[in-house]
């Protein structure tokens, strides 16, 4: 996954890339915190657009030097990616390393046992992101 970071904003997307153990706790430990974990639901919320990082502060209620430290620990675990919009930062949830996370997790689920799919398949809830 290391060579592949960053969100592309060229309209091409990576459907899933390979994640290893080290990117796999590197992404779960920078998800292991309330306002990471907000923002990047946020933001797998907004799509592949992204947000500007004030809305997002606005959104989850947070100073924004405290959200800069947060947006950080997850784009340094490659969960996002960032791009200059005049004078804005726009933040966007990296889907192939999210979709690689998931896959990674669920690889070897119920043993792939094909009988037990269906517990494997992630539950959709309706639940605020913030």
């Amino acid at each position: 996954m290391r060579g592949l970071r960053g969100q592309r904003f060229d309209n091409t997307i990576i459907v899933e890339m390979k994640m290893t153990p080290a990117d796999t706790v590197a992404a779960l430990a920078a998800l292991a915190h309330e306002h990471r974990l907000a923002a990047f639901r946020l933001l797998v919320q907004a799509g592949p657009e992204g947000m500007p990082a004030g809305a997002i502060a606005e959104a989850l209620g947070l100073a924004p030097s405290s959200l800069t430290f947060h947006l950080q620990a997850l784009q340094r675990a490659g969960l996002l990616g960032q791009r200059r919009a005049s004078r804005q930062v726009i933040y966007a949830a990296d889907f192939a390393a999210m979709n690689g996370l998931i896959a990674y997790l669920t690889e070897n689920c119920c043993g792939r046992d094909e009988a037990c799919a269906p517990a494997c398949t992630p539950v959709t809830s309706e639940r605020s992101v913030a």
